[in-house]
């Protein structure tokens, strides 16, 4: 592998690891499936077209499947799911995410309208929403109830958000890293686990940052600003807990 592969390959490795989060469900197994698909592409690189992001995740998928041999168990399948992520979370084009799941144009683009027909049937949940910015609060709420949830609360402080949760037990939680003066997201959410479970999507304008795989961090991470189908594939993936093999 060339020095220069090397170094795009670095890059790729923050987000290889939210997208194996995202798909897994949780940190843990995420960076587990990103260390067995990097040693395969150190290890037996291929000749392809592929940048080494596009390489990581299909082997991502790829190291997935080997592993468990079987599709999930519930829900939109593993593909699917991985075509929602892909050209969504990690915003690729579906060409390129074509390509990377060793799909033709054609069999992804049937592929995702499958998906996002499975997604109106997401089982609804209440949202707890962290944003210390009113108006993207008032913009984030309204993308949560057109993904067909409840909103729980709307708090703009880390004490408000840790009050919320106490009152009204929400099934998900959507929090922005940065609350300005009013604390840190983070850390609310850290203070409302040791109480209540839940899922969490964090939303920041640097994922990169938080996604080094060196110490506890967030399964679910979303790009500042984001689309709506970002946020629907997000939460199906936190609510349903990611692909969970038969």
């Amino acid at each position: 592998m060339s020095d220069s592969a090397r170094q795009e390959l670095v890059k790729a490795l923050p987000y290889a690891r939210r997208f194996a989060r995202a798909l897994m469900g949780e940190q843990k197994s995420g960076d587990q499936l990103v260390a067995t698909a990097l040693r395969e592409l150190v290890e037996n690189p291929r000749e392809n077209t592929l940048s080494p992001r596009s390489a990581l995740y299909g082997l991502l998928v790829e190291a997935f499947t080997k592993q468990h041999e079987v599709s999930v168990s519930v829900g939109i399948p593993l593909r699917q799911r991985a075509l929602l992520l892909l050209t969504s979370l990690e915003e690729q084009s579906l060409a390129s995410s074509a390509r990377a799941l060793g799909m033709s144009d054609e069999e992804a683009a049937s592929e995702l309208r499958s998906a996002r027909e499975g997604l109106r049937g997401i089982a609804q949940t209440s949202v707890l929403i962290i944003e210390d910015e009113p108006i993207i609060a008032m913009d984030i709420q309204d993308l949560v109830e057109r993904c067909g949830h409840l909103i729980a609360g709307v708090a703009h402080t880390e004490a408000d958000a840790v009050e919320l949760a106490g009152k009204t037990k929400p099934g998900l939680i959507l929090a922005d890293i940065n609350l300005g003066g009013g604390g840190d997201g983070m850390q609310a959410v850290g203070r409302i686990l040791r109480t209540h479970e839940a899922p969490v999507i964090f939303v920041t304008a640097y994922p990169e940052r938080l996604l080094t795989g060196e110490t506890q961090e967030p399964s679910f991470v979303i790009t500042k600003p984001f689309e709506p189908m970002t946020l629907a594939v997000a939460t199906y993936q936190a609510v349903t807990g990611g692909v969970t093999p038969v």
